[in-house]
């Protein structure tokens, strides 16, 4: 069992910054691939980013490539998300989930899943 919390959401205003946390209940956290996904009003949930157990592997998806950078402590059972140069179209909210493995597809196999924080970028 795996309980998730994310924090860090807000309101920001194009360009900026925000860095999203996501803390883990659990002593096997580090055996964990955790990703981050996002949901706007009307749309379906998509992937983010993801980085592998160790931390040595990471993805992105195509629209927050090069301005997203997803980390993870696994001495802190935290994994986080650096988000830079935000655009209005990155207003979502944001899912911290935790899979025995990698996958984009949100519905793939069994996932622990966050509450979720919202993440709003003002024009």
């Amino acid at each position: 069992q795996v309980q998730l919390v994310e924090s860090g959401g807000g309101l920001v205003q194009a360009g900026g910054s925000l860095r999203l946390s996501c803390a883990a209940s659990g002593r096997t956290f580090s055996s964990y691939v955790m990703h981050w996904f996002r949901q706007a009003p009307g749309k379906e949930r998509e992937f983010v980013a993801s980085i592998r157990s160790t931390g040595s592997g990471t993805n992105y998806a195509d629209s927050v490539k090069g301005r997203f950078t997803i980390s993870r402590e696994n001495a802190k059972n935290t994994v986080y998300l650096q988000m830079n140069s935000l655009k209005p179209e990155d207003t979502a909210v944001y899912y911290c989930a935790a899979r025995r493995y990698y996958s984009a597809n949100p519905n793939d196999g069994y996932v622990y899943w966050g509450q979720g924080t919202q993440v709003t970028v003002s024009s």
